[in-house]
């Protein structure tokens, strides 16, 4: 078949993701930004699941809020205003899958962005409550001050996971310029997907 434009840095983490999710599945958006991750996690965990959107910004969560209620899909998002690196004091694991989207909110303030160490502390939160099975999406903008910091953070841990218990892949556009973004896709050993 062939493919009339290429796919973005978040169809790929959504194609990744979405073999994680199912009726019933529990999921998280780690950087909830304007709702377009949110909303693709709710339409996909079915009417018995449910979503965790996260985000430091009340402008980010009423985005949020605006996309899922347009949807009528209120009733599988709780939104959350606190960082991602209290993801594992919030929600109560296990869950099947996490998204990131790492930068700044489009559309906003570009001084508020996501900081090296909380992002640490957010994906290392996430790890803890993934099920066996669970996937976990990165993407890493690389395009705004500060970025290669967190790239280079982003790198070193998920490079220095075990791998008898995490499978770690990571996608860039190779032919794109520079400041491509940079893609992890982890998954957990010891469970079924499908």
């Amino acid at each position: 078949m062939p493919i009339s434009r290429p796919a973005s840095a978040v169809q790929w983490a959504r194609a990744f993701i979405s073999p994680a999710l199912g009726d019933r599945s529990r999921a998280v958006d780690a950087t909830a930004g304007n709702g377009h991750d949110a909303l693709f996690l709710a339409e996909n965990v079915g009417p018995g699941g449910h979503v965790y959107a996260m985000d430091i910004q009340e402008t980010a969560l009423d985005k949020t809020r605006a996309r899922i209620q347009a949807a009528g899909l209120s009733d599988r998002v709780t939104l959350i205003l606190r960082g991602h690196q209290d993801m594992d004091q919030v929600v109560s694991g296990p869950v099947d899958a996490v998204m990131f989207n790492l930068g700044y909110l489009p559309g906003s303030n570009r001084s508020v962005v996501t900081r090296p160490e909380t992002t640490l502390a957010g994906i290392r939160a996430a790890l803890k409550i993934l099920k066996p099975g669970g996937r976990l999406s990165v993407v890493v903008y690389t395009g705004h001050p500060g970025s290669r910091a967190e790239a280079g953070i982003v790198a070193g841990l998920l490079e220095g996971l075990n791998l008898k218990e995490f499978n770690v892949q990571k996608m860039v556009f190779w032919n794109s310029r520079g400041d491509s973004p940079e893609l992890y896709f982890v998954t957990r050993a010891g469970g079924k997907i499908g």
